[in-house]
């Protein structure tokens, strides 16, 4: 295996590690954990190492430890890819992307602890705090997941396309749908965090309290949330319609398909977490799939810009509707 084959290996299994990394953070906002180090870091509860923590504290601990390991394997991503990759490559740039953003990471983590914005805090210095977090989050995920990709089996060529082509009117819309897919998040990330502060005992307890005029912001906010994902899952599935009917090659046509599967999923899986009155184990399947459609999305729009002009932009932009 030549070294760039081992160095995309390394770089998916480094997408890999942080989406676990993620999964845990968001198991620890779902159990209320934040707190569980207290208002200190990097230490937790002013020592390098709890003793006799409870449970809260070792759900915490370890969330910082992964982490903290987190931060070191994109770290030797970045030094790997600058080794391995001449300047101004595209991996180099993916590569520094992705250190920039797991220090913006850590610092955004590390706010949320200073400032007590953790466990059951309602304010609204918390909201716009995880709403700063989930989007650097995503920001990461993008970073990690192109750096992987250019680094997969991709001639010089196709990368100075994707450098330089212009986008056009389809690649328009699929920017379009990443920023639709961040908003869509974010108010997920906001109506997770108010079941977490405010759980309803029954589906019509939670429907009433959304609606109700003296409930909490969070819990008013809810009802957002399934309204922006139907927005967003048809105006990606007519996107990713229209790139299917393209010929424009396997990988288009398969992270298109796999966008329009997993946001179906996703839907499905929206709707019986607000049945089951959000339990933990069905956030954590909901934020994975979110995961999995960003990732994609990411991916989708990558392949349509590595793509030929003359080929990517072969019908108008009537054929969207």
């Amino acid at each position: 295996m030549s070294i760039n084959k081992r160095f995309a290996t390394y770089a998916w299994g480094v997408l890999a590690y942080n989406i676990l990394v993620i999964l845990w953070g968001a198991f620890v906002r779902a159990t209320g954990s934040g707190a569980g180090c207290g208002s200190h870091w990097p230490l937790c509860n002013g020592v390098v190492i709890p003793r006799a923590p409870q449970v809260e504290t070792m759900v915490e601990f370890a969330h910082r430890i992964t982490s903290g390991l987190a931060g070191l394997v994109v770290l030797a991503l970045f030094i790997w890819a600058f080794r391995a990759y001449p300047r101004q490559h595209l991996v180099r740039k993916g590569a520094a992307f992705s250190l920039l953003f797991i220090i913006t990471e850590s610092l955004l983590g590390a706010g949320l602890v200073l400032f007590e914005w953790v466990a059951y805090n309602d304010s609204v210095e918390r909201v716009v705090s995880m709403a700063l977090h989930l989007n650097n989050t995503f920001l990461l995920l993008a970073a990690m997941t192109l750096t992987a990709w250019w680094a997969t089996n991709h001639a010089p060529d196709t990368l100075q396309r994707a450098r330089q082509r212009p986008w056009g009117t389809m690649g328009g819309f699929l920017l379009g749908g990443v920023v639709a897919m961040m908003v869509l998040s974010t108010a997920g990330a906001i109506t997770a965090l108010g079941d977490t502060l405010f759980p309803a005992g029954t589906l019509a307890e939670g429907i009433a309290r959304d609606f109700s005029p003296t409930a909490h912001f969070l819990e008013r906010l809810r009802i957002w949330h399934p309204i922006l994902a139907i927005l967003t899952g048809a105006f990606l599935f007519v996107i990713a319609t229209n790139l299917i009917n393209r010929d424009l090659g396997a990988d288009v046509y398969r992270f298109a398909r796999g966008v329009q599967v997993v946001f179906g999923l996703q839907l499905a899986a929206g709707f019986l977490n607000v049945y089951l009155l959000a339990p933990v184990w069905m956030q954590l399947v909901h934020l994975l799939l979110a995961d999995a459609i960003w990732i994609l999305l990411v991916l989708l729009t990558a392949a349509y810009a590595a793509q030929p002009e003359t080929v990517a932009e072969t019908s108008p932009a009537a054929q969207i509707a």
